[in-house]
């Protein structure tokens, strides 16, 4: 594999996922399909989501129960795609920073599980469609980018981590969803999944006051990313920045 390789399916082995979000609902939008394919196909896919989206829904009557009512949600949705495991770090919505609070939890996580792929929202803004570019999915990617590398591979970033027996770690790949279509440069084809992501997105009730409308636009979408992909009519699929953090011409720091 050469540095700007692309990705693989049939070359590279992924047997786990870490997969990050800014909220609840983030990965069911941006890689629901993908992930089911994944769990479909043995591979242990877990989630973790940075805020507890305390600052979304509709009703003022939530406000109380916010919390708890979108983590069950997102619970409830990862079980539809095959993920079992669900980790909060509970930041409030709208707060994130990348800062090194975050940037070490990040890190921590990503050294215990040690996956072969990470997911992560882009940390790039989408001007076509600013609502893809939250600040809070911003920081989602900029925190994990840059825990990705160095930090995650060198044994003396957060030294308390390497004492605690999370050795450091050489990530191979990481896939970067919700960002602009010129850095996309990999498609998955979604077809047998797209009905089991629009049920994981369905559970994000308290999200969608309109829940028709949203699924056609969900469907819209993954068609045009399907006809990009060079896909015949009637295909869907999810689009990623992929990026070979460790290839195999990698040397230290370069």
């Amino acid at each position: 594999m050469s540095r700007g390789a692309a990705f693989e399916p049939e070359r590279e082995r992924v047997e786990r996922v870490l997969a990050f979000a800014a909220h609840p609902d983030d990965l069911d939008f941006g890689a629901a399909g993908t992930v089911a394919a994944w769990t479909a196909a043995g591979v242990d896919v877990q989630y973790c989501l940075m805020t507890d989206g305390d600052a979304g829904g509709f009703d003022p009557a939530d406000r109380d129960g916010i919390v708890q009512l979108r983590r069950q949600e997102q619970l409830d949705a990862a079980r539809r795609v095959g993920v079992e495991h669900v980790h909060f770090l509970g930041h409030r919505d709208g707060f994130l920073q990348p800062d090194h609070t975050v940037m070490e939890q990040v890190v921590a996580l990503i050294r215990r599980l040690r996956p072969d792929v990470v997911l992560a929202m882009h940390p790039e803004r989408d001007w076509t469609r600013l609502q893809r570019s939250h600040p809070d999915h911003l920081a989602c990617g900029e925190a994990v980018t840059r825990a990705v590398y160095p930090a995650v591979e060198n044994p003396f970033a957060y030294p308390g981590l390497q004492a605690e027996g999370l050795e450091a770690f050489r990530l191979r790949w990481l896939w970067l969803y919700a960002g602009p279509a010129e850095r996309e440069n990999h498609r998955v084809d979604i077809t047998e999944h797209v009905d089991t992501k629009l049920e994981a997105l369905r559970q994000h009730l308290s999200q969608h006051p309109d829940v028709g409308r949203m699924e056609e636009y969900v469907r819209r979408q993954l068609a045009a990313k399907a006809a990009d992909a060079g896909l015949p009519a009637g295909r869907f699929a999810e689009a990623f920045h992929v990026v070979a953090v460790n290839a195999d011409d990698t040397i230290a720091g370069f």
